[in-house]
């Protein structure tokens, strides 16, 4: 296990939000001793003494879950370095000391490709891990780029792009409801599934993320990289085993699977909007072109809608849809598996039954099941509920994921052909999103997204 940790991005709302309470779990679970070595650099000229009290003031605020004990030793024992992460020297003086260190890139993704060029110069210890978040770059050119950069620093078992939804308990339960259940594997396929929705709708508008959100947008920020690792632990096919192997190499499967849109795919089936002033709850929410440090000419979206096809045996004909929204009216996170309906019903011409759904909660986390059943008057239906909330995780994601990185085990990271192939499902997308083929529809915020189109999705998926 490497025991030195550097963080790129000390004051990141990333580290402040994640990194530094995933650290304090990691602490409080037994997982870190004092031989471990945090250091987080920035560009502010702090002295250790005034970080130490600005992780603290975070870790209260964001790791509450954590014993006070084990949020003081994270803060009391960080250690500040200002530091330029495109600069070499600088780097090389972060990073220098005794054995190899995990480099943590918590900065804008546009930076990536400097940073990785200035730990190549300045030289990583024998054994060096590098963890990047998403979006893995910003576009497909910049991902294969960013690929060769750190082919040159370090072997691909040492690189770890890290998508924290793939931590996720429920998303983690995908795989167990699906392959240690019999009754649900023979009918996990297009001759029983008709659609599957995987969305992130959200009641949170911007947040004071003007400077990250606004060069990325909803599609790249969730669909590219969260809901399309979604999508492959739905759809992939057994794998032997949960080994970094085995377990990338069928989601990769998923990705190649995907029927390239073409022009008019993208017109009939994605959408994207961005939210006008509105009210959720008791907050008033400005335009998103109010927001400050938003540029209104970037035509950034806050809600993408995208329809998917896989052209494989198993789901050749259901529709896959990725949805996601800033500022909706309610939090909606899950993933949505409807199946057929029934082929007839003996109770007569007026009684339908709604199809079964299988539900997976994000956030919450818990898990579904909507069955129909006899109702109290004869020849009536009535709707039956399974749920079960999953046992709460030994470690939050973030907590995992570090560990993962450090322990060296890649299982949860993505793969460099996994991350070229996800930027290729979206660049048709964004190359007719760019030309303005697809319109910027607006919708006020508190509300339910954009109004429902009389054609576009939900009227079949790409290829009809």
């Amino acid at each position: 296990m490497i025991n030195r940790l550097v963080v790129f991005g000390a004051t990141s709302d990333l580290n402040a939000r994640y990194l530094l309470p995933a650290l304090a779990a990691l602490r409080a679970a037994g997982r870190l001793d004092d031989r471990f070595e945090l250091t987080c650099t920035g560009r502010k000229d702090w002295s250790d003494d005034r970080y130490r009290q600005w992780a603290a003031d975070r870790l209260d605020r964001h790791a509450a879950a954590s014993p006070a004990e084990a949020r003081k030793a994270v803060a009391d024992r960080v250690r500040y370095r200002r530091a330029d992460a495109t600069d070499a020297a600088d780097v090389a003086s972060v990073i220098a000391g005794d054995g190899p260190v995990a480099v943590y890139l918590a900065l804008p993704p546009g930076v990536f490709a400097a940073a990785v060029t200035a730990l190549h110069r300045a030289g990583l210890p024998q054994g060096s891990r590098i963890i990047l978040e998403k979006p893995f770059g910003e576009d497909l050119r910049s991902a294969v780029e960013l690929n060769r950069l750190l082919s040159a620093v370090v072997p691909e078992q040492a690189v770890f792009r890290v998508d924290h939804f793939l931590a996720m308990t429920t998303v983690q339960n995908v795989l167990g409801v699906r392959l240690a259940n019999r009754v649900l594997e023979p009918i996990w396929n297009s001759a029983q599934i008709s659609e599957v929705e995987i969305v992130w709708n959200e009641t949170l508008a911007l947040e004071d993320r003007a400077g990250y959100y606004d060069g990325t947008g909803a599609l790249k920020d969730m669909v590219q990289n969260h809901l399309l690792q979604v999508l492959c632990l739905v759809a992939m096919e057994p794998p032997l085993s949960l080994g970094e192997r085995d377990f990338r190499d069928r989601k990769v499967d998923v990705l190649r699977s995907i029927r390239p849109l073409t022009e008019d795919d993208v017109v009939r089936h994605t959408r994207r909007a961005r939210y006008l002033a509105g009210r959720i709850g008791d907050r008033e929410i400005p335009a998103y072109t109010d927001e400050e440090g938003v540029d209104p000419e970037r035509g950034t979206e806050t809600f993408a809608e995208v329809e998917l096809r896989l052209e494989s045996w198993r789901w050749s004909g259901t529709t896959f849809r990725l949805r996601t929204g800033k500022a909706i009216e309610d939090d909606r996170k899950e993933i949505a598996v409807r199946f057929k309906p029934v082929p007839g019903l003996p109770f007569g011409d007026t009684v339908q039954a709604a199809p079964n759904v299988l539900r997976f909660g994000l956030e919450p986390q818990d898990v579904s099941l909507s069955l129909t059943g006899l109702g109290a008057q004869p020849h009536t239906l009535a709707p039956l509920e399974l749920s079960s909330s999953p046992r709460p995780p030994a470690l939050p994601a973030y907590s995992r994921l570090i560990l993962d990185a450090l322990n060296g085990d890649a299982a949860l990271s993505i793969r460099a052909d996994e991350a070229e192939e996800a930027w290729r499902v979206v660049t048709p997308v964004i190359s007719a999103w760019s030309s303005g083929l697809v319109p910027l529809e607006e919708y006020p915020a508190g509300s339910a997204g954009p109004p429902v189109r009389a054609s576009g999705p939900g009227r079949g998926g790409p290829g009809r």
